[in-house]
């Protein structure tokens, strides 16, 4: 293998291929990205260079921070409820004494391989303020707790995030539960011996193990989050008034609504920004050795 990596000539015979590729369909257009925000731009004709005075504009767009407040709690949902639970559920289904770990485990994946517009038009079912399942539970259980869960300005965005948090969470279970699963069984029975129970094992030995895969879940939820966008779209349109609006939501109103594919990439590339240096700051969070066993 050492002799291989030497070879230079054949280094760059089989990486330049897919550095090529990654160039035309991802860092290119970012490039493109940048460069026609600084213009005065319909899309279709001649745009007006005009410098930074989208970012600017941006900058003194109150619906700017709207969205980016909402990317945050988006965000926040995800990482709470994909990693938290996503953890529960790999730790619980990871126990050799449970019966039906296998029907679980394709259960829990189920909702990842649906179509998001299926999962949208199921959970505007569930929301709805009058045959909605969770207000007729709420009515069953004899409790007055009727709620507008789209209609609400402050609540909605948080509705919509749990929808994506609902759907999505099979995927982080089955990443926690791979790297549960690929932990030496010695840990484990070396702390079986000295008294520990499985909550303790797990707080003391498997999350602490897991760091290298929840660094990775974390960069998942953060962005996913912040690029949000298909959801509020499906089941808000941006609503009510602009509530659920997010970076990528401003980002398609202003091109294709309204025709500013310049102010477009402005917010297109201030959410790229933001995505990097959320990854920075997460590989920094985590940036320790990596555990080898």
């Amino acid at each position: 293998m050492h002799k291989y990596l030497k070879n230079k000539v054949a280094i760059i015979v089989f990486t330049l291929p897919a550095l090529v590729v990654f160039s035309i369909i991802v860092f290119y257009p970012i490039i493109q990205t940048f460069y026609k925000s600084m213009f005065d731009w319909n899309g279709l004709g001649k745009g007006t260079f005009i410098f930074l005075d989208n970012y600017v504009r941006l900058l003194g767009d109150r619906l700017f921070y709207t969205s980016l407040r909402n990317g945050l709690i988006f965000a926040a949902v995800l990482v709470i409820l994909q990693i938290g639970i996503g953890t529960f559920l790999a730790l619980a289904v990871s126990d050799v004494t449970l019966k039906g770990r296998s029907f679980l485990r394709v259960t829990y994946f189920i909702p990842v391989v649906l179509s998001i517009t299926v999962v949208c038009q199921l959970w505007l079912s569930i929301y709805n303020e009058e045959l909605g399942l969770i207000n007729k539970l709420m009515e069953q259980l004899g409790l007055s707790y009727r709620q507008h869960w789209l209609s609400s300005e402050k609540g909605a965005i948080y509705a919509i995030a749990v929808v994506n948090a609902w759907q999505y969470m099979g995927y982080h279970f089955a990443l926690i539960f791979a790297a549960v699963k690929s932990l030496p069984e010695q840990y484990f029975e070396a702390a079986r011996i000295d008294g520990a129970g499985k909550i303790k094992a797990h707080l003391n030995i498997t999350i602490p193990l897991l760091y290298e895969t929840y660094k990775f879940c974390l960069i998942l939820a953060i962005t996913g989050g912040l690029n949000a966008f298909a959801n509020m779209f499906i089941m808000t349109n941006g609503g009510p008034g602009d509530a659920t609006y997010t970076l990528t939501f401003l980002m398609y109103r202003s091109a294709f609504r309204v025709n500013e594919f310049g102010y477009g990439c402005a917010a297109a590339a201030v959410l790229v920004i933001e995505c990097l240096l959320a990854t920075i700051i997460i590989n920094k969070l985590f940036g320790r050795e990596q555990i080898t066993y």
